[in-house]
């Protein structure tokens, strides 16, 4: 069996004003065919478990280009037109093909193109015909669109929020493909879409035992062959925007259309019930400091490159700053020309600089201090999982006793690697501040015994009420007044079933 394997992903904030170029892929991941290192990216586990996949099966894996950029602003119309071309190129050139397996975000919007993956999806249909098929891993925060579930044979979501199970889902979409391929199943996708947009952290209560039951629900009930839940992405100002459930099954559309039924409904009723608790940054200090165990983490989750913000927002440092705190570390602050300046001055200096608060309104204002530059790193990383996160060219300085990681690749902070590669010990603390939504949670959780979620100025659009949107949908929760009644809404505008694979 050939297969075909490739990868064109990043996460669009809308509202963000920092578009993505060919040098944001080439400072996050751009691995031409075969360059794609061993370890994975967030969308680029189906590249590595491909590998392992066709080795065990005696498959033979042709690799496409693999691109991904951190979540940012638009993408430039000819930036992806030329990615996605080149990808085409590739697959047009090797084929034919028993299967494609592609990663992708789902959240990406280009200047021109509103679903630039459904875009992908439909020109790779065309190429490879009807009957070959096409399987594609996303982001739970993604756009669900019609274009897309009329190209896609399966699609399937990462079920964590942090998406810790990133491989997992690249290894059951290779199962099913396997299985595919060999006439053993014939998927259909069944979706239902319950009206609404939110934030479904499911680290924690009540969207952890939600989870746990949608996975033992997949494993046992006979047929159903995958469940997503798509979180939906409420920075992505695009027509199809909003959360859905996804069911892949063995060719039952009216059992995967009563499962998609029943997880949505449920999920419609935690409506309002899921976010974490958002405190003030003084409200985030005053608990942190009262607490007697150490270390406390305090995730800065509004401002967090992985939504698509710049990362630099000051309103916690300078808050910190006016307390006189210590024992504090920061992960991190995004400010190239900071980071050149403290690389130029070498480790040990001693120098005023200005860092910060530079992208957008309402991030603060910039730090004017007198730093110390304690350690330099060229091309530094943090860990997710099995991937290798680049954060660039890096700085960790001291401002008075305030230690501050400062960067030049925007990246959240993912793991406590972020801090022991400078030399601070997390355990060491007793504040860390992150930048990060949810996904930092696995790693300092097991460090950390208390983390508090700040909302500190306003980088990030979200609240849906109050978002300038121009082309999402009004009739849904929470944009709409009132949460409408699900049960006067027509059932075709609720559930939608593909059939696929001829």
């Amino acid at each position: 069996m050939r297969a075909f394997t490739a990868v064109l992903a990043t996460e669009t904030n809308t509202f963000s004003p920092i578009r993505i170029d060919l040098n944001a892929f080439k400072a996050s991941l751009l691995a031409r065919p075969g360059e794609h290192p061993d370890t994975p990216t967030l969308c680029s586990a189906v590249i590595t478990e491909g590998r392992r996949f066709a080795h065990q099966n005696d498959w033979e894996l042709v690799e496409g280009t693999a691109a991904w950029a951190d979540p940012a602003g638009l993408v430039a119309r000819s930036t992806y037109e030329s990615l996605r071309d080149e990808i085409l190129s590739q697959l047009e050139a090797g084929k034919p093909f028993d299967v494609i397996m592609l990663g992708l975000h789902g959240a990406m919007v280009a200047d021109g193109y509103d679903d630039p993956e459904g875009d992908l999806l439909a020109r790779v249909r065309r190429i490879v015909g009807p009957e070959t098929p096409i399987i594609a891993t996303i982001d739970p925060h993604s756009h669900l669109t019609r274009k897309r579930l009329e190209a896609a044979n399966v699609l399937i979501a990462f079920k964590e929020f942090p998406h810790s199970d990133f491989v997992e889902r690249a290894t059951d979409a290779w199962r099913i493909a396997g299985q595919t391929v060999s006439g053993e199943v014939k998927p259909v996708m069944s979706v239902y879409d319950p009206k609404m947009i939110e934030v479904f952290p499911t680290s924690t209560e009540p969207m952890r035992s939600f989870v746990d039951d949608m996975i033992k629900r997949e494993k046992n009930t006979p047929g159903v062959l995958s469940l997503s839940i798509i979180h939906g992405f409420m920075a992505g100002d695009v027509p199809e925007m909003g959360t859905k459930v996804l069911a892949v099954t063995d060719n039952d559309e009216n059992l995967g259309s009563t499962v998609s039924q029943d997880l949505g409904e449920a999920l419609y009723t935690l409506r309002g019930r899921v976010r974490s608790t958002e405190l003030s940054p003084s409200e985030a200090y005053d608990r942190a400091l009262a607490f007697q165990e150490t270390p406390v983490t305090i995730a800065d989750m509004w401002d967090n490159p992985g939504g698509g913000t710049a990362g630099d927002a000051t309103v916690m440092l300078q808050e910190a700053i006016e307390r006189g705190l210590s024992d504090i570390a920061f992960g991190t602050i995004w400010d190239p020309i900071a980071v050149q300046l403290c690389h130029a001055a070498g480790e040990r200096a001693r120098m005023q600089l200005r860092f910060g608060a530079k992208s957008a309104p309402e991030t603060g204002m910039p730090i004017d201090a007198e730093i110390e530059v304690i350690r330099n790193i060229r091309n530094a990383e943090q860990w997710f999982g099995e991937s290798r996160v680049p954060i660039g060219d890096a700085s960790l300085i001291k401002v008075g006793d305030i230690e501050v990681i400062l960067n030049s690749t925007r990246a959240q902070c993912f793991d406590t690697s972020l801090f022991s590669n400078f030399g601070i010990e997390p355990k060491d603390r007793r504040i860390l501040v992150v930048k990060s939504t949810n996904h930092f949670h696995q790693s300092f959780s097991r460090v950390s015994p208390l983390i508090l979620y700040c909302a500190a100025g306003r980088p990030y659009p979200n609240d849906p009420k109050t978002t300038p949107y121009r082309k999402a949908p009004r009739d849904i929760w929470p944009i709409c007044e009132e949460a409408p009644d699900l049960a006067q809404i027509p059932d075709a505008e609720v559930k939608i079933a593909v059939r696929q694979g001829g």
